[in-house]
């Protein structure tokens, strides 16, 4: 038996104005989806608690089986596992984007711009993560260079007692409101306020400037956590199994619980992403004997975060085009059984640009299965199944029965 998730990040949505009252799923064209959802089980599940917040982190740990209330110790540190740092348990990480701030003098008068500084390139990121390195003095911290715009600061010894404000939460708004609190909060400030001072005549955003593109010009500091505990894959499900994504948090949670991380060239957690690549390197570990398979997908999310309808649609159809009808082609192909899992990890409400907690629309189908809801697949049909799992770290013990 084959195992595979399709994870379309933040898919799901609310019914937007400008396509009529619809949602993007119910817009996008994805006969493949549609194929599951008919003849699959279709429903909606609870992937993030009403006491955590709608992350990423927590909502991936729900659908690969992990409740989140045992198992989340913060975000950074499962991105720590997939750059290499080795943490201590007395480590306190962050997650550090390169975002663009507006240019008023004073720091706390600045509007979050761009909470990814435009999607910068690695390679550009790379060379102002250096020079960060080299000339920010903070006894204690250690900054590490990820992917993109997403980076990584470790505090040996540090402290939890900081309340921060995720990045693409506060999109177009003044920053004021959501700087670093909490009796550490004034210390981490300060790291954004010397990177900002260092970055915004930096060579390389002076040429994202004159390319009209936005200038990584601060560190964002948020997503605080402490050295993860995962119990392996293999020992919990009893599956040999491997992740595939862009971004370095899912990479983390692969490298955390075991998993095989596949490393890919052109993938870049948005809609530029190499979509025939997941799939064929999908395809290839399952064939090499893998059991089951974990295909994020990021770019959903993305356009969401920055309010692109027509992308946020063009994205779920490129997942059933290039993703998902290639994989089934393969496993239809072979002589072997297999079960696969269609989800988003939460929505992304392109009217709100960010995370909610609403229950998202699953889909299990197994090979051969014939009656199963008989309905698209939108988060309304899912709704109208009447099946609702209160914890969406089952789906993954339903998906393997």
């Amino acid at each position: 038996m084959k195992y595979v998730v399709f994870l379309g990040d933040g898919m799901a949505d609310y019914p937007c104005d400008e396509l009529q009252g619809k949602t993007p799923l119910e817009v996008a064209n994805k006969p493949h989806m549609d194929a599951l959802a008919k003849n699959g089980t279709m429903g909606l599940a609870k992937t993030v608690d009403d006491s955590l917040k709608p992350g990423s982190d927590v909502a991936n740990l729900s659908v690969l089986g992990y409740d989140p209330l045992l198992y989340y110790s913060g975000r950074s540190p499962l991105e720590a596992l997939s750059i290499g740092v080795n943490l201590k348990a007395t480590d306190i990480t962050f997650r550090a984007n390169l975002v663009t701030l507006t240019d008023e003098d004073q720091y706390n008068k600045k509007t979050m711009q761009d909470y990814s500084a435009g999607e910068i390139t690695t390679e550009e990121a790379s060379v102002l993560i250096a020079y960060l390195q080299e000339n920010m003095k903070i006894p204690g911290f250690s900054l590490y260079c990820g992917i993109s715009y997403r980076h990584l600061l470790v505090w040996d010894n540090g402290s939890l007692n900081v309340s921060l404000t995720p990045p693409h939460d506060i999109s177009k708004r003044k920053v004021s409101e959501y700087l670093p609190g909490g009796a550490q909060g004034a210390l981490l400030l300060s790291i954004m306020e010397q990177s900002h001072q260092l970055l915004k005549n930096h060579p390389v955003n002076l040429d994202r400037i004159k390319r009209g593109l936005a200038p990584a010009n601060s560190l964002w500091i948020w997503g605080e956590g402490t050295k993860p505990a995962l119990d392996l894959f293999a020992e919990k499900f009893g599956k040999k199994a491997s992740m595939i994504s862009a971004v370095d948090l899912l990479k983390g949670i692969g490298v955390g619980t075991g998993m095989h991380v596949v490393e890919m060239p052109d993938v870049t957690g948005n809609i530029d992403t190499n979509f025939e690549g997941k799939a064929k390197a999908a395809i290839t570990e399952l064939a090499n004997g893998q059991e089951l398979v974990y295909i994020h997908v990021e770019a959903p999310d993305e356009c969401g975060h920055h309010g692109q309808t027509d992308l946020k649609i063009k994205a779920i159809e490129l997942i059933d085009e290039k993703v998902v009808a290639p994989v089934i082609d393969y496993l239809e192909s072979t002589n072997e059984e297999y079960r696969v899992l269609l989800a988003p990890d939460h929505p992304t409400p392109l009217s709100l640009m960010t995370h909610v907690k609403d229950p998202i629309p699953f889909v299990l189908y197994e090979k051969g299965q014939a009656e199963g809801s008989g309905l698209s697949y939108t988060e309304k049909n899912a709704e109208q199944t009447g099946l609702y799992i209160d914890k969406g770290c089952e789906l993954m013990t339903m998906l393997l029965k």
